[in-house]
C-alpha cells in the first residue's frame, strides 16, 4: 500500500513524499491516520535533525516519519495481535514507549510510523510495550489531543506531599487544597484547568494567572466560574500585570496561607520565582513548561525548602496510564480539550507549520492527513470563507460551539474531501 508522509532527512530538511509501505509481518499492524496534532517537540526534532536524541543518526539515508499525536483506524492486523486488535478499531499510540534504555519513539525514530502520514505500519514493539491504545470516542481530533492531555494528567499525578515526621510521598495534588496555574490561559493551560475541574481530585481553590486580558477572558468563557462552582471549586482568573504587588494579591486570595500546588506553564524566570514565593507549607511547584535553553535557571528559596518543606517537580510527558486515563475521560465526555486547537490544515501544510511553529500564534495546530488545505486559524474562518465556501460552513459550525473545533466541524471537513469516517 502507498502512503503519503512527511519525513525528516536532516536539520530543517522535511519532505512530503509518497512511497510504498512494506507488507506487514505477522507481528505488525497496518493502520490509517486521520488526524495529528503538531507538537513543539516535532519542531525541535526537525530543527535538530540527527542531533536530536530520538532521531536516528542515519536519517539522511533512512528518513523517519514525524508526528506523534495521532489518531486513526486499524486496517489489517497480523496474526500475533488478532486476539487483541481488530480492523475498524480507532486507536492512538503512546510515543514514549520507555523500552529498556531506548529512546526510540513513533514520530521520531521509525521509517514506517509517524503521525504525519496517511497510512503506517505499526511495529511489534509498540504493541509489546502496550502503547497501541484503542479509542472509543467519536471524534478523531479528540484522540489526537490525548497525548498532550496525558502530559497534563501526568503533571497532576507527579505532584506529591508529605506529613510532618513521615517520609512517605502522597502522590497527586492536595484534595480540597489550593492550586495555582501560572501563565495558565494558553492552550495547555486550558487543559490544566479542565483537569483541575473534572479530574478525580479537585482543589477547593483554583487561581489561573496570565498577563493577557483577552486570553483570560477566553479561558473564562470556556471554563466558567459557574461550572467550577458546580464542581466544588472556587475559580479566579487574575491578570498579574494589573497589580503593583501580584504576590500579595495571590496570597490574599489564598487566605494568606499560600498554595499547596503551583503549576508553572511558561519557562520564564519571574513566573517560576513567583510560583516559589506563593507556595504554602509543603507546597509543590510543578515546572511544566519545557525551556528551549539548556542553561535555564531561576532562584529558589532554600530557607522555605528547609523550614517549610517546599519542593519542586518536573515532568516532560505522560506515561501510558496517563494516556489511557485521558482518552477514557474524553470518550466519556468528562474532558473536552478542544480549546487547545486554534488552527487546522492538511498534510500539505505540515512542513511549513512544523518548521515555523514557534512563530505561529495561537495554540495547537491540527492536521488532517488525507486532505490538502492551508493552515488556517479558526478565528479566520469567516474571512477565509470569502474565497472558500467550506470555511463559511466551518465558521458557522464552530460559532455554534463557542468558537471551538468540534466533531460536527470535523465531520463536515472530512465529508467535503470524501474521507471516510
Amino acid at each position: 500500500m502507498k502512503t503519503k508522509a512527511v519525513r525528516i532527512y536532516g536539520k530543517s530538511d522535511l519532505r512530503l513524499e509518497e512511497f510504498e509501505l512494506p507488507q506487514i509481518k505477522d507481528d505488525e499492524i497496518l493502520a490509517r491516520i486521520i488526524s495529528d496534532s503538531v507538537c513543539m517537540s516535532s519542531h525541535k526534532a526537525a530543527i535538530q535533525g540527527p542531533d536530536h536524541k530520538r532521531v536516528p543518526d542515519d536519517c539522511a539515508e533512512n528518513p523517519t516519519i514525524i508526528g506523534h499525536e495521532f489518531c486513526g483506524d486499524i486496517i489489517e492486523v497480523g496474526e500475533k495481535w488478532q486476539h487483541k486488535f481488530k480492523p475498524g478499531q480507532r486507536y492512538t499510540v503512546q510515543p514514549a514507549m520507555n523500552y529498556k534504555d531506548s529512546l526510540d519513539a513513533p514520530g521520531y525514530s521509525f521509517k514506517y510510523i509517524g503521525g504525519n502520514a496517511t497510512y503506517v505500519v505499526i511495529p511489534n514493539i509498540v504493541m509489546e510495550c502496550n502503547c497501541l491504545l484503542p479509542y472509543d470516542g467519536d471524534a478523531y481530533f479528540m484522540c489526537s489531543l490525548g497525548e498532550p492531555m496525558s502530559c497534563i494528567v501526568g503533571g497532576y499525578h507527579a505532584n506529591y506531599h508529605t506529613k510532618n515526621g513521615v517520609y512517605n510521598h502522597e502522590m497527586g495534588i492536595v484534595k480540597g487544597g489550593s492550586c495555582a496555574i501560572l501563565a495558565g490561559a494558553g492552550p495547555m493551560g486550558m487543559g490544566c484547568i479542565d483537569y483541575a475541574l473534572h479530574g478525580n481530585i479537585q482543589p477547593s481553590l483554583l487561581v489561573v494567572t496570565d498577563i493577557d486580558d483577552a486570553r483570560l477572558a477566553r479561558a473564562a468563557e470556556i471554563h466558567t466560574i459557574e461550572e467550577a462552582k458546580r464542581c466544588g471549586v472556587e475559580l479566579h482568573y487574575i491578570n498579574t500585570a494589573n497589580f503593583a504587588d501580584a504576590d500579595a494579591e495571590l496570597m490574599r486570595i489564598s487566605g494568606g496561607t499560600g498554595y499547596n500546588d503551583v503549576f508553572v506553564y511558561a519557562p520564564v524566570r519571574p513566573v517560576v520565582e513567583m510560583g516559589d514565593r506563593i507556595l504554602a507549607r509543603d507546597g509543590c511547584l510543578n515546572f511544566f513548561a519545557g525551556p528551549s535553553k539548556a542553561d535555564f535557571k531561576a532562584e529558589l528559596n532554600f530557607y522555605n525548602v528547609h523550614y517549610s518543606s517546599t519542593h519542586i517537580v518536573g515532568t516532560s510527558g505522560g506515561n501510558t496510564d496517563d494516556l489511557i486515563e485521558s482518552i477514557e475521560m474524553m470518550s466519556d465526555g468528562r474532558l473536552n480539550p478542544a480549546a487547545m486547537i486554534t488552527h487546522i490544515g492538511g498534510i500539505d501544510s505540515v512542513i511549513d507549520t512544523v518548521l515555523s511553529l514557534p512563530t505561529i500564534p495561537g495554540g495547537k495546530k491540527l492536521i488532517y492527513n488525507h486532505i490538502d488545505l492551508p493552515l488556517t486559524a479558526i478565528d479566520n474562518f469567516e474571512e477565509a470563507g470569502r474565497t472558500n465556501p467550506l470555511f463559511t460552513e466551518l465558521h458557522g459550525i464552530c460559532s455554534a460551539h463557542n468558537g471551538l473545533w468540534c466533531k460536527a466541524a470535523e465531520d463536515k471537513l472530512l465529508d467535503h474531501f470524501g474521507v471516510s469516517h
